[in-house]
């Protein structure tokens, strides 16, 4: 049995198949568990979890307002990995674009600096993930 994650975002998707192609096949994430009668999965890659919907009726009580694309405005999700390089790589043999490619950045918390190696993507619904591996302290 995995851990459940203090914080765990559900993102409404408008394809769960397709969107599981996008993170399980192309990016890697595993299915934990699933529930196809509801359209939905819970993923996880690293020590990052994440569940996906699919939009299924109107006045469903998870929806906030109107769904309109892209889903994912003004939020994005930063995402652990081990080879940012590798999952670009991933992306491009699977024809989806990069956003942001490979950047190296070092941000100050408070006295130190942390580095990394991140880049953006979409995925099919508009959600902006920023894949972030650690590369040093400073």
């Amino acid at each position: 049995m995995f851990k459940l994650n203090a914080l765990v975002p559900e993102l409404i998707v408008s394809d769960l198949q397709q969107s599981l192609y996008f993170y399980c096949d192309v990016l890697g994430f595993r299915v934990e568990y699933d529930r196809p009668e509801d359209k939905f999965a819970f993923l996880s890659f690293g020590n990052s979890q994440i569940m996906l919907e699919q939009d299924w009726h109107d006045d469903s009580p998870w929806r906030v307002g109107p769904l309109e694309s892209p889903y994912g405005r003004g939020m994005n999700l930063s995402i652990e990995c081990p080879d940012a390089q590798a999952l670009v790589c991933a992306l491009e043999n699977a024809g989806c674009p990069i956003r942001r490619p490979v950047e190296e950045h070092w941000y100050r918390s408070n006295d130190r600096q942390f580095g990394q190696r991140n880049f953006l993507v979409l995925d099919s619904d508009g959600y902006l993930l920023r894949f972030a591996e650690e590369i040093g302290m400073k």
